[in-house]
């Protein structure tokens, strides 16, 4: 594997590409005019040569349009540009030129629903960007917003093109302010298929979703030699921005394939649950599991003992279509569990605790998670759909230092802001501002259930007696007493419900029914906030 952004832009073929008069004879005939069209367009869809070909596949990685075939449906790929050349005339690049300039771009459809497409092509000067490469980028850009319609990046390159310096960056600059423009109106989705350094890594940063592909891929500001120079620091290419890294720990990446193939097929799964547009509603598929369709496993799902964990997942499999369930970032941030799940072949947003994890406390990490998601919900007009059990945020200096109350803000600012139908369902623990904090009533959630094992209080009835009773804490026999008393008060759903926090105590087993009916209650909701030129979100 490559480990810098310079040994990643191959050195261009001694070979001229140009070919601009190839194929003509004295006598231009229609037949030798259509022979010549072929003939360019078979060159054009050669890249760098056979030879870079062969490397790209010695790699375990498809070629650009192989990519953009495997991702889009048979044959419905139209492609722009494919005759595209750079304008560099500097350091002998005026010798070399390659048709297409190393981006494939066009549109094509995803089971029917048309999507736009670019894919870096790393046998062309290693993918690397140059002015008009970026404008070819941004044509597409355009069209997808202007279409509304959503866009997927195949990034597998090198950063800016060196030859051309200031114009390249100039074109990474267009390409930055169409991301911002797009955001919150078309689906942006960004696959890493293989390297992606400098300038190629702000732009997937400013979309919804990043995927990468494991082992093959890597993200990164700066490469291992330069952080070597700079830091002293000795770091491979997978330690500094591999699938791994991004996925667990930055939380820059939200899923990791085994190979190209898998990513592909797995964004074509992605692109049946969004809307092609802030003005189109959730896709509606066919679906063959009933909305009445009770589990009464369900019942039986959460402990007796209020400390022992479960798999909220079990819940969400049970409760979606055909037990469908597209996880967003599952291996990061694993105490807060959020994706895409289908009722009556309608798209809803899950957004739960993990009791398997940190008992599903509310970290820095949960919260930003959450949040994130929340708002590509919001935007989108995707339902969400909360699974609560909480038993507060996560205490120590570490949350602390690490900016806890302003993570938190944001998964509080992202609930309180969003006017898509909200349905929350409490399956045990809402403790202290936890409780708030996760789509509760008091931030306009529209229906709020609770299952009977429902426990919703300040805190847990053990901590509360001791501060409340703080005098007879050496009485061991009074304070079990008085947390039997707080609990048969607090730790129940009824107290909430009395004051109408809590809209109905539900059977678990009947779970999807009471979603599948609330959804379509709410599928007519219309709620505006106070008009403003964007909010400020705690950042």
């Amino acid at each position: 594997m490559r480990t810098s952004q310079a040994e990643a832009v191959p050195a261009p073929p001694a070979t001229c590409y140009s070919g601009a008069t190839q194929g003509f004879g004295a006598k231009k005939t229609v037949k030798n005019i259509l022979a010549h069209l072929d003939a360019r367009r078979a060159l054009a869809r050669l890249g760098g040569g056979e030879q870079r070909i062969a490397a790209q596949h010695a790699k375990g990685k498809l070629t650009a349009r192989e990519r953009i075939e495997l991702l889009l449906d048979h044959d419905s790929f139209e492609e722009f540009d494919m005759f595209v050349q750079h304008r560099c005339d500097d350091f002998g690049m005026e010798a070399t030129k390659i048709p297409g300039d190393g981006v494939v771009t066009g549109w094509g459809t995803v089971n029917g629903r048309t999507v736009y497409v670019f894919a870096k092509d790393f046998t062309v000067f290693g993918g690397s960007l140059s002015e008009t490469h970026a404008q070819k980028i941004t044509k597409i850009q355009d069209m997808a917003v202007k279409n509304r319609a959503p866009i997927i990046g195949l990034f597998d390159a090198g950063g800016a093109r060196i030859q051309e310096g200031v114009a390249a960056l100039g074109g990474y600059g267009e390409v930055f302010q169409r991301n911002v423009l797009a955001s919150g109106v078309i689906p942006q989705i960004s696959l890493i298929m293989g390297p992606c350094a400098g300038g190629d890594v702000y732009s997937p940063a400013m979309t919804d979703f990043i995927f990468m592909v494991r082992e093959t891929s890597y993200m990164f500001v700066t490469g291992p030699d330069v952080v070597k120079t700079v830091t002293n620091e000795t770091v491979t290419a997978e330690e500094l921005g591999g699938a791994q890294i991004h996925t667990t720990r930055s939380s820059i990446a939200d899923r990791a394939y085994d190979n190209d193939v898998e990513a592909l097929l797995q964004m074509r799964r992605l692109i049946d649950f969004l809307p092609s547009s802030n003005l189109e509603q959730p896709p509606k598929l066919p679906s063959f599991d009933h909305p009445e369709r009770i589990d009464m496993s369900l019942d039986t799902l959460v402990p007796d003992n209020p400390n022992k964990p479960y798999d909220i997942k079990e819940l969400i499999l049970k409760i979606a279509d055909e037990g469908d369930f597209f996880e967003i970032q599952e291996a990061h941030a694993k105490n807060m569990v959020t994706g895409f799940i289908r009722i009556e072949g309608t798209t809803v947003g899950i957004v739960a605790n993990q009791p398997l994890a940190l008992a599903g406390v509310l970290d820095s990490d949960a919260s930003r998670k959450g949040a994130r998601f929340v708002r590509f919900c919001d935007c989108f007009n995707i339902p969400i759909v909360t699974f609560v059990d909480v038993p507060g945020f996560l205490p120590g200096t570490a949350q602390e230092y690490g900016g806890l109350i302003k993570h938190g803000a944001k998964l509080l600012f992202a609930f309180a802001e969003a006017t898509v139908p909200k349905v929350t369902v409490i399956t045990r623990k809402a403790f202290g501002g936890a409780y708030d904090v996760m789509s509760s009533k008091h931030l306009r959630g529209d229906i709020n259930l609770a299952w009977p094992t429902a426990q919703i209080a300040v805190m847990g009835a053990k901590g509360a007696v001791e501060i409340i009773f703080r005098s007879d804490i050496n009485n061991p026999e009074r304070i079990a007493e008085k947390t039997r008393e707080y609990e048969d008060v607090f730790l129940s759903p009824f107290i909430a419900a009395e004051r109408g926090y809590i809209d109905e105590v539900i059977m678990p087993h009947s779970t999807r029914r009471r979603l599948s009916r609330v959804l379509n209650m709410l599928r007519n909701k219309k709620l505006e906030n106070p008009w403003k030129k964007h909010d400020n979100i705690p950042l």
